[in-house]
């Protein structure tokens, strides 16, 4: 059978999920993958339970705010690849003294596309004894216009991710003051799918998950510009240069997973950060949410790298 694989919107932090499909692993692995584009990320989940598609990648938050509402869903987690958050705060001149404190004092344009980005920010500066509601703080424009408004002076600071990152350093004057990866483990997009499916097509997934780890080991054995040469194809607009810079920062930070498995650790900072910020009241717990018995079952089978 083919697995239709919802794709939520075209980013390089989803890097290896387009390695995979470039270096053939899927192929490797004997199974027919095709990605299906989805049209808004709010409706992925949606589609996937209503047979739309049959696995999706992106967010666990996707599976906590559905549990969230309705504990039975369905919805699991079952291999991860993006395990550190991969937005930035990039700001006017130099970072400023005194970490987190002294950012609260600027004028910053947060992420409005997902909620992902704010719901971990708004955390951090919790988790200092800072209340994220005092922060100047503007929660409604996109990355794009908010990356133009920090060119031009109006705010002092934007939350964004690569290349919007890497092309605001490029600029006279603009830093990075904030990487949200060092905040550590921080489960940020997995291969998610139904209870449903997965008890129907459990090899499918195995042979998914294994042909994951086999790009999760090429790409630690490669070079940024390797990487870039990869999947470039999936990026035809974008600067083969800005890319690798784009990707050699991600791969310092250490934003992928080098397996399949998705630590305790990060789901429950991602649910706390969730839960503190308001998008869920309680969401759901890590046994109810991930199923890593696929992910385990190809870390023991240890399959060849692409």
């Amino acid at each position: 059978m083919t697995i239709t694989l919802m794709e939520n919107f075209r980013a390089i932090f989803y890097a290896p999920f387009y390695a995979a499909f470039a270096l053939g692993a899927y192929v490797a692995e004997g199974i027919d993958v095709e990605i299906r584009p989805s049209c808004d990320p709010d409706e992925t989940v949606q589609a996937l339970l209503t047979g739309g598609g049959d696995v999706v990648w992106g967010g666990p938050m996707r599976v906590q705010v559905a549990g969230d509402s309705n504990p039975d869903c369905g919805l699991v987690s079952f291999c991860e690849v993006v395990e550190r958050d991969p937005f930035f705060i990039v700001g006017r001149g130099p970072v400023p003294g005194g970490g987190l404190k002294g950012i609260m004092g600027k004028k910053i344009a947060t992420v409005s596309e997902v909620p992902t980005p704010w719901m971990c920010f708004q955390d951090d500066l919790r988790q200092v004894g800072l209340n994220p509601d005092a922060l100047n703080r503007i929660p409604d424009r996109l990355m794009g216009e908010n990356a133009d408004a920090l060119i031009v002076g109006e705010v002092d600071a934007v939350q964004v991710f690569q290349p919007l990152a890497e092309n605001l350093v490029g600029e006279s004057g603009m830093q990075i003051w904030y990487a949200a990866a060092e905040r550590g483990l921080t489960s940020y997009t997995t291969f998610s799918t139904t209870r449903a499916f997965m008890a129907r097509e459990p090899e499918s997934l195995f042979r998914m998950t294994c042909a994951m780890y086999r790009t999760q080991k090429w790409i630690a054995e490669h070079s940024a510009e390797d990487f870039a040469e990869c999947i470039s194809g999936y990026f035809p607009n974008l600067p083969l240069e800005v890319l690798t810079r784009s990707l050699d920062r991600y791969l310092k930070l250490g934003i992928w997973n080098q397996t399949p498995l998705l630590n305790r650790e990060g789901f429950d900072r991602l649910r706390t950060a969730c839960i503190s910020g308001g998008l869920i009241r309680r969401g759901i717990p890590y046994d109810l949410a991930v199923d890593m018995n696929f992910a385990k079952s190809a870390v023991q089978k240890d399959p060849d790298s692409m």
